[in-house]
């Protein structure tokens, strides 16, 4: 199996889509990136518009890239990337929400100053808040892209003004684009989220079932995931424990995928920034997470690749083989 990790490396201001950016967390990239280190993992760093103009955090990131330790790839929020055309609003933070030129200029915009202040062509992507569509799909290739990670499996963002997901799987697709020929696709290699338990179709329908129900299906779904019936787990360090995530790695082989995607956010790794990290001992526990997963994962002989190796080696295999 193969595993990426991809870290949306983004401003202090979780939610706020008004204030001006701040950056403190980017200096906990270096203590991260010492336990990437340590089990040799080079992890994805998809960074926004204020992170990829600030020069302390531009020199830290560089320094790892060049190195040969990380990938930089671009992270979109559209409140915080110029131009600022689009009425602010909280449906607008979603990338796909906002016409077709505005979402190309946004991700052009990002995508120079990566270019200019990083010296390196991003290939990967993930839209802010998971804002992701064909349209932003199709932008996305006209800009040089090759792989996007912004579906969440199983998931229904549809009452943030965002996307449904709830019927994608963790499997890796080739997405073909309109008004290109056949032969052009974008690689999807979507966050792992899966069930720890057999037939992850079958589970999400029981899931969507219960969901949609008119009982009390919070409660319900709760029940099941205590007596171990239904258990959806997302594989962050942000969301589940190094066991949780353990255990569905093993889950997600047996299924017969071959690729896992670990995915958090910078700011969970520093106090008071976001509901998952609300103390200092909450920031000791989220790197335990993450080194408890990263050990098993050596254990286990998984090759840890960015998403700029696999993707490109995919690509290449199918330009050889007369796809492309």
């Amino acid at each position: 199996m193969y595993l990426a990790i991809t870290i949306d490396v983004e401003e202090d201001n979780w939610s706020n889509y008004d204030s001006d950016p701040v950056l403190t967390n980017i200096g906990k990239l270096s203590e991260l990136q010492k336990l990437f280190d340590e089990y040799h993992v080079k992890p994805t760093y998809l960074i926004t518009y204020p992170v990829a103009t600030d020069i302390s955090s531009v020199s830290l990131l560089r320094e790892i890239m060049e190195d040969g330790r990380c990938e930089i790839g671009a992270h979109v929020h559209p409140w915080n990337t110029p131009p600022f055309e689009e009425e602010k609003s909280v449906k607008n933070t979603m990338l796909f929400n906002l016409k077709r030129e505005l979402q190309y200029k946004k991700i052009e915009s990002l995508h120079e100053k990566i270019r200019r202040n990083f010296e390196v062509e991003p290939v990967s992507f993930r839209a802010g808040r998971w804002g992701f569509d064909q349209t932003v799909a199709e932008n996305m290739f006209k800009l040089g892209y090759k792989v996007d990670c912004s579906v969440s499996p199983y998931i229904n963002w549809q009452r943030d003004h965002g996307p449904d997901f709830s019927n994608c799987t963790p499997g890796i697709q080739r997405l073909y684009l309109e008004n290109q020929e056949h032969d052009h696709f974008l690689l999807e290699i979507p966050a792992t989220i899966g069930f720890l338990q057999p037939n992850f179709n079958l589970c999400n329908k029981m899931f969507n079932t219960i969901s949609n129900s008119k009982l009390k299906h919070f409660r319900m779904i709760g029940v099941l995931d205590k007596l171990k019936m239904l258990n959806k787990v997302w594989l962050s360090p942000e969301m589940s424990d190094g066991m949780e995530m353990i255990k569905l790695a093993n889950s997600i082989k047996r299924e017969g995928y071959v690729f896992l995607n670990m995915f958090f956010h910078s700011t969970s790794l520093k106090a008071g920034l976001t509901p998952f990290t609300k103390s200092l001992e909450d920031e000791n526990i989220i790197m335990k997470r993450i080194g408890d997963f990263l050990k098993n994962m050596t254990i286990n002989n998984v090759k840890s690749v960015t998403l700029r190796e696999y993707g490109l080696s995919i690509h290449e295999k199918a330009n050889k083989a007369g796809i492309h």
